[in-house]
């Protein structure tokens, strides 16, 4: 007995696209390219006998671009060609493949250590989980895995890069050069465990409170240049200078007509070389630079002598100088 299944027609008859395709090829194809794909999925369900000039007038594509979709599939090793015509690989064997097959080249003590890693596929577990929806590619495993030799984060380091990295794009999409980006910016600022991350994070949030008060009392109404960060970022973490003391700094700035960080920066540099890091240490040094001004003033009064050549204190009169233009005053 024969048992046989009625054809379906067209109108009823599906297509079914693996959506690896959707996620990994779909971004880097053309689209005529994606339109010659989907259109040899579609003939290999009944292993269709096809001409590319049919394809050609058929989907309304130049041959020549035909030709270049064909050759851009086969690097892609989606088709293979035969002698007889191309095979449409499975891409579900290609993906698990990539996933599996490397790790029989590996040596049993890299087998064992990455069998140990019980920490890393718990973050990449985590990273899959919270960033991608549980529908991470390939293609992301093998990127993580980069970013950890390459950088040497903690695994929690790792899930924040990523999650970092998630709140703060425009698009629902992870894209790898920002992730890239933002990695090697933590890299270079000396994170590689969550210790670190954790400091960094908290001098980012300090300086940005410093620039808004910068900003806000210098009559600024906009976002600092990258001049001016790297300035707050010199006062904040090479210098250890916190708000009081850059507001004694700013104070100044009321004798000046066009204020601006460069000023604040020579005034905070010359205390800092001084070797002056309190707030009591600044001020008593401004004390006393006033009195000697004071008494330099007296000294012309009783001399009678406007021209007295003054007695230069480190070049700081021009520093100090008041709004009247007056030199030596504070």
């Amino acid at each position: 007995m024969q048992i046989e299944q009625k054809d379906t027609s067209i109108l009823f008859s599906e297509t079914n696209i693996p959506d690896i395709f959707f996620a990994e090829y779909l971004p880097v194809a053309n689209g005529d390219f994606v339109k010659v794909y989907l259109y040899l999925f579609y003939l290999a369900k009944n292993s269709s006998q096809i001409e590319l000039n049919h394809v050609s007038k058929h989907l309304n594509i130049p041959l020549t671009v035909i030709n270049s979709a064909f050759s851009f599939w086969i690097e892609k090793n989606i088709i293979t060609k035969t002698p007889n015509g191309f095979i449409l690989n499975s891409l579900q064997d290609m993906e698990l493949n990539k996933q599996y097959k490397p790790n029989l080249t590996l040596s049993p003590e890299k087998i064992d250590a990455i069998a140990k890693s019980k920490h890393r596929s718990s973050a990449i577990q985590s990273i899959n989980n919270s960033c991608f929806s549980g529908n991470m590619t390939s293609a992301w495993y093998s990127e993580i895995d980069l970013l950890f030799s390459k950088y040497q984060f903690e695994e929690q380091v790792m899930v924040a890069l990523f999650e970092h990295c998630k709140n703060k794009s425009s698009s629902s999409f992870l894209h790898k050069n920002y992730v890239q980006a933002v990695a090697l910016a933590w890299f270079n600022s000396g994170i590689k465990t969550y210790s670190d991350l954790e400091s960094y994070f908290l001098k980012h949030e300090k300086a940005k409170k410093i620039s808004t008060t910068i900003l806000k009392k210098l009559g600024l109404h906009r976002a600092c240049t990258e001049y001016e960060e790297a300035f707050i970022e010199k006062w904040t973490a090479d210098f250890g200078y916190d708000i009081d003391i850059i507001n004694i700094a700013l104070k100044k700035t009321t004798s000046k007509a066009n204020p601006n960080f460069d000023y604040i920066d020579k005034l905070l540099s010359d205390w800092y070389d001084r070797g002056l890091k309190t707030v009591n240490e600044i001020e008593n040094f401004l004390t006393e630079i006033k009195q000697k001004n004071k008494n330099v003033k007296e000294l012309e009064k009783k001399t009678n002598y406007n021209n007295y050549s003054q007695r230069s204190y480190d070049n700081l009169n021009d520093l100090y100088a008041n709004k009247n233009g007056k030199k030596g005053a504070i």
